[in-house]
């Protein structure tokens, strides 16, 4: 589904990614741990083209990405992203939110469009509150929705960013819910997480970073267990 090979990413003389590898095969669950500035959130924003690399491979689906030679709104469509902070547009209905991108980006009929959204909303949850704006929502019902959002454009990958480090404790359980069921029902998804519990019960593989490079990649048992490396053993041991 995603293979990178030897990203680079820097932004002045900050070198934020160095030589990363990272290959994700379809219905995988990945999950980037590592401190805050390792660099986990620039390589997910490097995966859907927010940031734009210096050096390396980003194939997807097989196909080489290159900024000059490719519409990056077509590779964004197959590359939903969710971020931290749910970026929803406040002058506009839950439902206006989750059919805008489909109507204008897919072209999608409006009716389609609706029906569609109607139906991911009463999958995250949310299905009597189609009609309501996002300031009337609670934290966690604003992040299902920016789920349903990222869904409406069926896309092939999910990429979370820290999808619970905004939300009150009591509203974590509730967008967990969500992405672990849409783990079960094979959706490709890379997850840069503090949620270690969530890591462990959902993720394929669990991948720790640590200053803009990869330093174990393991199953969750392993490296949460087990971990070889000293640097994992010391972050591991601040976290868990």
């Amino acid at each position: 589904m995603i293979k990178v090979n030897k990203l680079n990413k820097s932004f002045g003389n900050l070198h934020v990614l160095k030589n990363i590898n990272l290959t994700v095969k379809e219905s995988d669950v990945v999950v980037l741990v590592g401190a805050s500035g390792s660099g986990k959130s620039t390589l997910l924003r490097c995966l859907n083209f927010l940031e734009i690399k210096n050096s390396g491979q980003i194939i997807i689906e097989g196909e080489q990405i290159e900024k000059n030679t490719h519409d990056l709104n077509k590779i964004r469509q197959k590359v939903g992203m969710v971020f931290q902070h749910f970026n929803l547009f406040p002058h506009m209905t839950v439902l206006q939110n989750v059919i805008e991108a489909p109507i204008q980006v897919k072209k999608q009929t409006k009716q389609e469009a609706i029906e569609e959204g109607k139906y991911l909303l009463e999958k995250v949850g949310l299905g009597d509150k189609y009609d309501v704006y996002p300031s009337t929502l609670s934290g966690g019902q604003k992040q299902r929705v920016a789920i349903a959002r990222a869904l409406a454009m069926k896309p092939d990958v999910m990429l979370f960013d820290e999808p619970t480090s905004a939300l009150d404790p009591e509203l974590v359980g509730e967008v967990l819910a969500t992405m672990k069921e849409l783990a079960e029902e094979g959706m490709t998804m890379v997850v840069v997480t503090h949620e270690m519990g969530f890591a462990r019960e959902v993720a394929d593989w669990a991948v720790y970073m640590h200053e803009g490079k990869i330093i174990e990649v393991g199953s969750p048992n392993e490296l949460f267990d087990n971990p070889k490396e000293k640097r994992t053993q010391a972050f591991l041991s601040s976290v868990l």
